[in-house]
């Protein structure tokens, strides 16, 4: 049985607790819950043909929407993550719910493409709130020596939800059109308002929390000041900008002659992505045990190397299967030891180091699906492959530059 309070302390854990190990359950709760809620925004990207159709979009300019949801992740960042360490977190996570459904329901009903580039914004920022809440939450639950394996857990469900919201989206889609994916969204929302109502614990908020204004301004000093912080969210940015521009551009060439795939068939690419992100999630441990340096030269090259079967979409589809197992591991191990060095810096700023880190992420996700729709128009399928080459290179090449020296 799950507690119902837990004592206020500095890092939120009560005296008694530290000893104790995250209870498996509630690990497998909160990487279930972050899959159910990353879903909201990504749920898109297999819809951009279908919804360009409907609005008359220009396909050179359709990943707009996508870069509209990031936009949305970005102010979430700025704006909701942080209060997680002011407010109690379950009763925030509460709220979110339902604005999130609210959104849901007004991207399904969204009459003009104005109207629609709000509500994928607001998909966005309440998606992402909750995403990013629940993992500073385990990251609040865990013990310093078990924070890389618990939030290598919970980004593991990111992973999947991500990969498995394009699934979800294709074959709902292909039923009953691009809008019944974000009525299945809203009812997704109100289904697990209940199931974490029941079953997460709370964890109270510190007895004297900053002002908001103060939290703010202690994100800028956190980004201006926390070297860790600055590299590896540097590293993730690029890394999310190749992972992003392969992502948002896979519809057009499989949509088109003489794939003329359906949004289900695309959206099953997601299962094959999952393959690799699995396996990524244990790379948590690796941080754990002081070699997160090492995986992520691993995990870098494995990205780059990643697009050379890609880049054979044309004429191999296993080449395609191949490279997007390499991309999701290899970008994936990469988020996960970012996590999990950046979140053993200040404990007590759990909320507000994940909200600095993922404004990197939203930044090189909005870019990437920006330019890799641009690319394609240009280009076609070999620009989008050059883009996200030279994207993991960068990365690389950053990451090296960045190793701290003996």
């Amino acid at each position: 049985m799950l507690p119902s309070r837990v004592a206020a302390r500095p890092d939120g854990l009560p005296p008694s607790a530290r000893p104790v190990p995250m209870p498996a359950s509630l690990v497998r709760l909160l990487a279930v819950a972050c899959a159910l809620s990353v879903a909201n925004v990504y749920y898109a990207q297999p819809l951009l043909d279908a919804v360009a159709r409907d609005f008359g979009i220009p396909p050179a300019t359709v990943g707009g929407i996508i870069t509209a949801t990031q936009a949305g992740c970005a102010l979430a960042l700025v704006t909701l993550v942080p209060l997680g360490d002011r407010l109690e977190r379950r009763r925030l996570l509460a709220l979110q719910l339902v604005l999130l459904a609210v959104t849901a329901l007004a991207v399904a009903a969204a009459p003009t493409p104005a109207l629609l580039l709000a509500g994928m914004l607001g998909m966005g920022l309440f998606g992402t709130a909750m995403t990013q809440g629940l993992i500073a939450y385990a990251a609040t639950l865990a013990e310093p020596g078990e924070r890389g394996r618990v939030v290598g857990a919970a980004q593991g469900g990111v992973v999947i939800g991500l990969l498995l919201a394009r699934t979800l989206a294709g074959l709902v889609a292909d039923a009953a059109g691009w809008r019944a994916v974000y009525l299945a969204s809203a009812l997704l929302a109100g289904g697990m308002l209940v199931w974490l109502g029941r079953r997460l614990p709370a964890v109270a908020a510190p007895p004297r929390p900053p002002s908001y204004a103060a939290l703010l301004r202690s994100m800028l000093a956190l980004l201006a000041q926390e070297r860790t912080l600055q590299v590896r969210g540097m590293i993730g940015l690029l890394m999310f900008a190749a992972f992003s521009a392969f992502w948002s551009a896979l519809v057009l060439p499989l949509s088109a002659p003489p794939f003329s795939m359906s949004h289900a068939g695309i959206g099953a690419f997601g299962l094959v992505g999952a393959v690799g992100a699995l396996a990524a999630a244990r790379a948590g441990r690796l941080a754990d045990r002081g070699l997160g340096q090492r995986a992520t030269g691993l995990a870098l090259l494995c990205l780059a190397v990643s697009w050379l079967p890609i880049g054979m979409l044309p004429t191999s589809m296993a080449a395609l299967v191949a490279g997007i197992v390499l991309l999701d591991l290899g970008g994936q191990a990469v988020h996960v030891i970012n996590q999990a060095m950046i979140l053993q810096a200040r404990p007590q700023a759990q909320g507000r180091l994940v909200g600095c880190y993922m404004l990197f992420y939203a930044a090189g996700s909005g870019f990437g699906a920006l330019a890799s729709t641009l690319a394609y128009d240009r280009a076609g399928w070999s620009g989008v492959c050059l883009l996200g080459f030279s994207l993991s290179l960068l990365a690389a090449l950053f990451w090296a530059a960045t190793l701290p020296r003996r």
